[in-house]
């Protein structure tokens, strides 16, 4: 095994402005390590069979979660089961850094609402 950093990772676009690197892509487990600007938010979603991890590495988030509200600060996370409705928000005027990991993958998982 090689090992993977955020400069040798695969990098992407999503959303209008935030960046993804994949650091594990597998079928059954995925790392990305993303980054959303100040003011910015992902689509409200679920996926069907992938439980994720999101953790906070820089900045704060707030996660919608089911109909409440979670604010994520540095060094914490939170789980989200398969089809819970969520949403990540970046409320503060600082960038938010984070990894997801899902399990299995969320490629062809996911459903907005």
């Amino acid at each position: 095994m090689d090992k993977i950093s955020k400069n040798t990772a695969a990098h992407y676009i999503w959303g209008e402005s935030c960046d993804g690197w994949n650091l594990v892509s597998g079928q059954e487990l995925s790392v990305i390590h993303e980054r959303m600007p100040a003011h910015t938010y992902e689509a409200r979603h679920y996926h069907h069979k992938a439980r994720q991890f999101f953790f906070i590495l820089k900045g704060q988030a707030l996660m919608q979660l089911e109909g409440r509200t979670v604010e994520l600060a540095e060094q914490e996370g939170i789980e989200i089961p398969p089809l819970a409705v969520h949403q990540i928000v970046n409320v503060s005027d600082a960038p938010v850094e984070f990894l997801v990991i899902s399990h299995p993958t969320t490629r062809g998982d996911r459903t907005e609402v």
